[in-house]
């Protein structure tokens, strides 16, 4: 595609797949954190620290949308920047007891090379837009940083204090300089939520070791897979075309609006979602005929809902579908708590499979959810 007489990458190249299999690691470390924290606190470590992650891997989807590590010089700065995502994962798990500091050391580096690596380039904009862009993300490093050597309470505030600032930065100062490659910037986006929905298998394999093969243990571990399937479903049945098309068609500063609120703000919640769906099901594959304690029942339902209403915010943002019955169903599914904490795991399982299956073929019977009304670009 060209965009202001520069040609923006049409793909995505496989040191960027490398690269996002690197930063999927910090989800399954995520992951980890609500299995070794079901409650209240470990809710919130999460969201923190996805909070600002997700924030630097959007920042790394937009660099390299606009500058493509073609050169040696720029595949290696993003080397770097997987080494220090690398640390940074294995600082998760106890991130807030011990290893925040190193938590903050390889954020700081993260951020470091994404400024380096943008300021290579080529277009005036771009690198105006980022020069603005940079002193918001360094105050934001520099504050998790901070945290991270202060621990205890002061932690939580700056690491809370970084996200929200970051998250805001897009109302302050507009990404509008940014240009995006529809079809690259889709497909990356893609790339790292079929990965991340791929680990809720893995935790279903990591529940698995070392129990034995019975038909309770196929039942749920197949259970597991089927809504995993759904979340695929759910997100590549159509609502990745569409987004592409929607962007490729609105004009440079709407597009690039619409990429933040679409690809950040929407996916923040998906990917959320996955992380507290993989959770339960790594917990319930070794006890699929106990009740489940509240805080696993609310992360699969709560996953379940999250995932449905972060499409829903991707589907309005661009204006590719309706998604009323989705958010429809993000509700319903929290009635099926009950059957997790008073019956059985496996039976939460079951009733959050079948609405999301119910859902998925109301909608393929009724037609394509949109694509609705269409925005016409003057």
């Amino acid at each position: 595609m060209i965009d202001d007489g520069r040609v923006l990458p049409e793909r995505v190249s496989t040191l960027e797949l490398f690269f996002d299999l690197v930063f999927v690691f910090t989800i399954t470390q995520l992951t980890t954190v609500l299995v070794e924290h079901p409650n209240a606190t470990g809710v919130l470590r999460t969201v923190l620290m996805l909070a600002v992650i997700w924030w630097m891997y959007g920042g790394y989807a937009w660099l390299t949308n606009a500058v493509p590590p073609d050169r040696p010089s720029r595949q290696l700065l993003l080397l770097g920047a997987m080494g220090s995502y690398l640390v940074l994962a294995l600082s998760v798990p106890q991130a807030f007891s011990g290893a925040g500091l190193s938590f903050g050391i390889a954020y700081a580096l993260v951020v470091l090379v994404h400024m380096g690596l943008f300021s290579r380039s080529e277009s005036a904009n771009v690198t105006q837009a980022i020069s603005s862009l940079a002193r918001y993300n360094g105050v934001s490093a520099l504050m998790v940083l901070a945290g991270g050597i202060a621990g205890g309470t002061a932690q939580y505030v700056l690491w809370a204090a970084a996200g929200l600032f970051e998250w805001l930065t897009p109302m302050i100062n507009e990404p509008s300089g940014f240009e995006v490659g529809p079809a690259h910037f889709v497909e990356r986006h893609g790339l790292v939520v079929i990965i991340a929905i791929g680990e809720s298998v893995v935790a279903v394999g990591i529940g698995a070791a070392g129990l034995p093969i019975d038909l309770e243990l196929i039942a749920v571990a197949l259970l597991g897979l089927t809504l995993t399937a759904c979340l695929w479903w759910t997100y590549f049945g159509g609502d990745d075309s569409r987004a592409e098309i929607a962007l490729a068609g609105a004009p440079p500063k709407p597009r690039a609006i619409m990429a933040v609120k679409a690809f950040g703000y929407g996916h923040l919640p998906i990917l959320l979602g996955i992380i507290a769906i993989a959770a339960t099901l790594k917990h319930t594959i070794g006890h699929a005929s106990a009740e489940l304690g509240l805080a696993p029942a609310l992360f699969l339902a709560g996953g379940a809902a999250l995932f449905l209403l972060g499409d829903v915010i991707m589907r309005h943002t661009l204006h590719i579908g309706q998604g009323r019955w989705r958010a429809l169903a993000a509700v319903v599914v929290l009635v099926t708590i009950p059957l997790g904490t008073e019956v059985a795991g496996v039976a939460q399982l079951a009733a959050v499979v079948a609405l999301m299956l119910a859902l998925l073929a109301w909608e393929a019977a009724s037609g394509p959810d949109g694509p609705g009304r269409r925005r016409r670009w003057s």
